[in-house]
């Protein structure tokens, strides 16, 4: 029979495939699962064939065979998806090769919706759970200790017998100041927002490590008008700074437009870094931000390689897991050939 002619068929089965290539149902079965004993000519013949007539595996069939659902759910509290948007797409990423698929549920903060969406995930026997949300020092609002499947914590605080991924704060913040310093500014100030924040503080302390710890931090609320807030207290002094980190991008595009308001160039006169390398806002901002990336999207592949290392039982140490962030270089602070004669100005200082 032709490929062609097989093709035709509604659905192609195992069989089909066994029949066209030549071998046994069990044969062709095993070919295609890397398992059994046959010569590689055989086993590759066998792919194709299945290659060629787009064959794809019951996904029922394969649950059974491998007791798995091949299914992974997904919950936050992050409904606006700043965060859960670019985990999840690196989540897919890791999993789509692999026939996985992800359920995403958001809980917002409510503790019986959270249990709702468990209790669902369970019932349909997914294979295991991301949790994910909007910061790095609060828990979900549901109690996903003592399941029956692993539980993967991304960017929300997780127990700490559990696997825990988050972003370095404080590596990306230090590459912030420093980058502030690398162009010669000497007046740094860090504009964040609330102090409550774990993020907030871890990234505080390495702009005060780098630009020394009588430089000053303002903490304020997530928020454009704090970032206008914020330049209006800061040249309310004689001396304003000419070099400002900012703890979030649309802090630092208050910022900037504040600048402008006042007159003020950027970068010439002051350079301005934000965090987060939100591109609906720092891609837009004028000039456009240089930012941190905290690499969200890769945190996300990451958690979906280790949840499946988790449902395959494969060994998995606990614990938090920090990831770097990376500086994302745009115009807001001025040239690369700026930043490379500061940086040999300031070695030869040293």
């Amino acid at each position: 029979m032709r490929y062609a002619d097989v093709a035709k068929a509604e659905r192609i089965r195992i069989y089909d495939v066994a029949r066209v290539a030549g071998v046994s149902v069990a044969t062709a079965s095993k070919a295609l699962n890397d398992t059994g004993r046959m010569t590689e000519a055989t086993r590759t013949r066998v792919k194709q064939t299945a290659t060629a007539l787009g064959f794809r595996p019951n996904a029922m069939a394969r649950a059974l065979t491998r007791q798995r659902s091949f299914t992974i759910g997904l919950l936050t509290n992050d409904t606006y998806g700043r965060f859960t948007l670019p985990v999840m797409a690196g989540i897919n990423e890791a999993l789509v090769d692999q026939g996985v698929s992800v359920f995403l549920c958001g809980i917002e903060d409510d503790a019986a919706l959270g249990k709702i969406h468990v209790d669902a995930m369970l019932d349909k026997q997914v294979d295991g759970i991301i949790a994910t949300g909007k910061r790095i020092d609060r828990r979900l609002p549901v109690d996903l200790s003592d399941l029956p499947v692993p539980v993967v914590y991304a960017f929300t605080e997780g127990p700490a017998d559990a696997v825990t991924l988050v972003s370095d704060d404080r590596q990306g913040a230090r590459e912030a100041t420093e980058h502030l310093l690398a162009h010669g500014r000497r007046r740094l100030v860090h504009v964040t927002g609330p102090d409550s924040f774990a993020s907030v503080q871890n990234r505080a302390e390495a702009f005060r490590a780098s630009a020394g710890q009588d430089a000053k931090v303002l903490y304020g609320a997530w928020s454009e008008a704090w970032g206008h807030e914020a330049v209006a207290k800061l040249w309310a002094q004689l001396n304003g700074p000419d070099g400002i980190f900012c703890g979030n991008d649309q802090i630092a595009r208050g910022v900037v437009d504040a600048l402008r308001e006042r007159g003020i160039d950027v970068p010439a006169e002051v350079s301005v870094v934000g965090f987060d390398n939100w591109e609906i806002v720092s891609a837009a901002t004028r000039p456009p931000l240089t930012t941190i990336d905290m690499n969200l999207k890769e945190l996300g592949r990451e958690a979906g390689r280790l949840i499946l290392d988790l449902a395959e039982g494969k060994p998995v140490e606990p614990g938090i897991r920090t990831l770097p962030c990376k500086l994302v270089l745009r115009q807001s602070c001025g040239s690369d050939r700026v930043a490379n004669r500061a940086e040999e100005e300031v070695l030869q200082e040293v």
